[in-house]
């Protein structure tokens, strides 16, 4: 069974609050796939996230190196991948991607379009769209199965 649900957030601020929320659900080995367009706030949602398990680093999006690690309060690891400059699931599985989707980390994946084939039927899929109505506003649907 999958739980669906939709929100809008009207400020950076409030897609980072999502992220914070969506924290509270997540263990080691969650996987989180979100789909959006280039500024559409998955790197907001990241942050929000991060900042809810404590992590003291700098959170930006990985998009020149592709993977950025953080260490969570409790210790736990989040891998944050940003895969909008690779060019193919082989050249993605050649990085050793398959070995970050352990039990032990948290995997948070921007453009998972390019590995969706291969992601756990338990990943958690969130798709975030800009509103036409404000510019500062997103749409954020969330599929997470039971």
């Amino acid at each position: 069974m999958i739980r669906d649900f939709a929100v809008t957030t009207n400020s950076a601020e409030e897609t980072q609050k999502f992220g914070f929320e969506l924290a509270k659900s997540l263990n080691p080995g969650s996987i989180v796939a979100m789909f959006g367009d280039l500024g559409s706030g998955k790197t907001q949602i990241v942050k929000g996230v991060c900042n809810a398990l404590g992590v003291k680093q700098t959170v930006n999006s990985p998009t020149f190196i592709i993977v950025n690690e953080y260490t969570a309060s409790d210790s736990k690891l989040i891998y944050h991948f940003d895969l909008y400059r690779m060019r193919s699931l082989d050249e993605i599985l050649e990085m050793g991607f398959k070995e970050y989707l352990d039990e032990n980390s948290i995997v948070l994946i921007e453009w998972p379009e390019k590995v969706e084939d291969i992601l756990p039927a338990n990943a958690v899929k969130i798709h975030i769209a800009h509103t036409v109505e404000n510019e500062n506003a997103r749409w954020i649907k969330m599929e997470k199965p039971d």
